[in-house]
């Protein structure tokens, strides 16, 4: 298991996977037990909500255009630019990555303070170096059509658009080599769901 900074009251569980392989159902089997979750995608969209400063960064890097009529960040646009370019991604990271994991570590170290089991739900967890502050770190997967398959269906994206944004991430294989433990989500959510609540039963949280 990963050494967590810090010891803790709560255990704190990371929790991710590749995209579109499941984690978010997963999440919500945690959270509809009671156990809070910190959403890395939530706190990432927050951190570029209009007047924030990150979000002043990233348009200075990388223009107005990516801005919508309200002074929102169109996602779609920025997507656009920086999904194909490993070095445009690297650089929106670099832009982003002080404020999301300042606001990551607060809500660890608050949560994990008062509950006996805390959710971190971070889609890049090992690419950004968080697995450091977990106890453990959970990864859901599927096999990589299935992935495909669901990624092109729920954003509506190409095959070739799909292809990019998945291989933006760390391989799945090498995700599940590092994990502590292994939700398989390529069957029913029913079977996800036992899975989590299995793991939950053995380490006494249920």
């Amino acid at each position: 298991m990963s050494k967590a900074e810090n010891r803790k009251v709560g255990f704190v569980l990371g929790l991710t996977g590749g995209i579109a392989t499941g984690k978010s159902t997963a999440a919500k089997v945690f959270q509809s037990h009671g156990f809070p979750l910190i959403d890395g995608d939530v706190i990432a969209r927050e951190t570029v909500e209009p007047g924030t400063l990150a979000l002043r960064k990233v348009v200075s890097v990388f223009g107005q255009e990516i801005l919508q009529s309200d002074g929102q960040l169109d996602r779609g646009k920025l997507g656009m630019i920086v999904f194909p370019s490993k070095e445009k991604r690297q650089k929106l990271d670099q832009l982003l990555d002080p404020f999301i994991r300042k606001a990551i570590k607060d809500q660890i170290a608050y949560l994990s303070s008062h509950h006996p089991l805390v959710i971190v739900d971070i889609p890049l967890l090992y690419e950004g170096h968080y697995d450091h502050y977990m106890d453990a770190v959970a990864v859901v997967y599927t096999t990589p059509d299935i992935q495909l398959r669901r990624l092109m269906k729920r954003n509506q994206l190409t095959l070739e658009q799909a292809q990019q944004r998945i291989s933006s991430q760390l391989p799945i294989e090498e995700k599940k080599q590092r994990a502590d433990i292994l939700f398989d989500n390529n069957g029913t959510k029913e079977e996800l769901v036992e899975q989590i609540e299995n793991w939950l039963s053995a380490n006494r949280f249920l």
